[in-house]
């Protein structure tokens, strides 16, 4: 069985710890691990922050500037080839699907696509009723601000977020179409904050089903990311373990991502993913 990390950052992460690199692909190498994907943030398309509702630092920090991609891309490939005795190392992006921007993710990875190996879709923003986008994961009070009617009533919440991930996983990015899913459960990363139910209801189950079911037609991995378990309002892994169960029944391929930003977190929950691998449907 081949060991991967199927979603990491750098030091270039504006958001992140900007430790090594390097030192992070030693620590991957420590453990064992056969593959690591380094799976930076890709920049947010121009005119996102005209349709922003939310902190500016919480824009200004999601994703690479313009002018980093290239420092990214170098930075990626120096280490795969001073590393590939020793681990495979697999460069990609983490996307961030917005509805109103397919066309500027389109043109990003049509022209970054070539360089990479594998990338992850995300959804980071939900756009409320007026068309404004707010971040789910920066902060609760963000998340508070955009959708605080959906707070008392939060499979509504959840209902808003799935609908969004199921286009995003629908949409065709093109040739370079991401071939990994991340974190399909985000939106309860303050669950523990606003006492979310920890279940989804049958609609949401049913929007659940309707993902997979695409992202198995579309050959798309998911993203079994232990971040979520050292958020101190999550204390869980995403998916989670309804989504976990629905995805292992049909067959959807999984991928361990320890979604590091920093030398100690490579890794972390590993085994964990593992023993959920081994339990029967």
């Amino acid at each position: 069985m081949v060991k991967i990390d199927g979603h990491t950052h750098t030091e270039l992460c504006p958001h992140g710890s900007h430790e090594s690199t390097r030192k992070m692909v030693e620590r991957a190498i420590q453990l064992g691990f056969d593959e690591y994907w380094m799976t930076e943030h890709a920049p947010m398309p121009a005119g996102f922050a005209s349709v922003f509702g939310g902190p500016l630092d919480d824009y200004e920090s999601e994703g690479l500037a313009d002018s980093q991609v290239d420092d990214y891309l170098k930075l990626a490939t120096d280490l795969q080839a001073e590393y590939q005795h020793d681990i495979q190392i697999k460069i990609g992006f983490e996307i961030d699907y917005l509805h109103d921007f397919t066309d500027s993710i389109t043109n990003f990875l049509a022209e970054y696509g070539p360089y990479t190996q594998h990338n992850i879709l995300s959804v980071h923003y939900l756009q409320d009723d007026d068309g404004t986008y707010w971040g789910i994961d920066y902060d609760p009070d963000e998340l508070k601000t955009g959708f605080g009617q959906e707070l008392h009533a939060p499979q509504r919440l959840y209902s808003r977020y799935f609908k969004t991930v199921l286009e995003s996983a629908q949409t065709d990015l093109g040739r370079w179409q991401p071939d990994k899913m991340g974190h399909i459960s985000l939106i309860k990363k303050y669950q523990d904050y606003f006492k979310f139910p920890e279940l989804f209801d049958q609609t949401n189950l049913a929007l659940i089903q309707k993902i997979l079911r695409v992202m198995a037609k579309r050959h798309l991995s998911l993203d079994v990311n232990s971040a979520g378990l050292y958020k101190k309002f999550c204390n869980d892994f995403y998916p989670g373990t309804q989504i976990f169960t629905m995805a292992k029944q049909i067959d959807i391929p999984m991928v361990f991502g320890s979604d590091a930003h920093a030398i100690d977190e490579v890794g972390r929950g590993y085994h964990l993913n593992e023993l959920f691998k081994r339990v029967d449907n």
